[in-house]
């Protein structure tokens, strides 16, 4: 994942990218470590409101064998997009909006292989959030077969808040859970939607289920009871685009 051209290490060089509004995913801080140039780096990331993570001297470097000076950041190389932008944008083109949002999915090859059917199914937006979620990198567009350079995402720093606001614009909020009762063939789909998707180890969160106005899943006729959660958004997705569709 650790491309080189995914991070820059090094005091100065991070406070630059800091200051020039680079699109940063996170930055790893050596623990214990006192310089100043650390304590601007982390006034400009709280600014920021950039992840930082306390680490260990020799977790950064497995990262880089190069001179980091206990600082590491990973540049995201895609730009994320406002949300309220996209969903009026959408209204204004008369078409119901697409959104994707997902919870704690922290893999990047299922985050680059979910973002390959969003694009195939000309999802609006993808919702990620800013602490929790997988990194994007390059190795996330390789993955994505270079989707994510079509799709907007959008980083958020509370899904829960982020649902709350995309009802109030109107979109029906959908969960995909394997407990729900509904399958996702019985829903309509014809409205604005947001499709809530989880990991495979951890689901949904129980505060985004509360949030949901439809909690459905796939029916499942085998001795396996789950699918890979990219498979799972693909199906969800085509169910949506067949109503929408006909």
């Amino acid at each position: 994942m650790n491309k080189k051209k995914d991070i820059i290490f090094g005091t100065r060089p991070v406070i630059e990218a800091l200051n020039s509004r680079k699109t940063i995913e996170k930055i790893f801080i050596q623990k214990n470590i006192i310089k100043e140039a650390i304590q601007e780096i982390k006034f400009l990331a709280s600014k920021q409101k950039i992840n930082i993570s306390l680490v260990p001297k020799e977790k950064l470097n497995r990262v880089t064998r190069k001179n980091h000076q206990g600082v590491i950041c990973y540049i995201s190389p895609i730009p994320y997009q406002p949300l309220d932008e996209i969903i009026q944008r959408c209204y204004e083109n008369g078409k119901d909006p697409i959104v994707l949002i997902l919870d704690r999915i922290t893999d990047t090859r299922n985050f680059g292989a979910i973002t390959r059917v969003a694009e195939a199914a000309q999802v609006d937006a993808i919702i990620i959030p800013n602490k929790g979620g997988a990194l994007i990198t390059s190795d996330a567009i390789k993955t994505s077969a270079g989707a994510l350079n079509y799709v907007s995402v959008c980083k958020v720093k509370s899904l829960k808040n982020t649902v709350n606001q995309l009802k109030e614009s109107g979109l029906n909020i959908i969960s995909c859970n394997e407990k729900a009762k509904d399958s996702i063939f019985s829903i309509d789909y014809l409205t604005p939607t947001a499709i809530i998707i989880g990991s495979e180890k951890n689901g949904i969160s129980s505060s985004l289920l509360d949030l949901s106005d439809n909690k459905v899943k796939i029916p499942m006729f085998g001795k396996i009871d789950s699918l890979n959660v990219s498979t799972s958004t693909s199906i969800i997705l085509y169910e949506l685009i067949r109503q929408r569709t006909k």
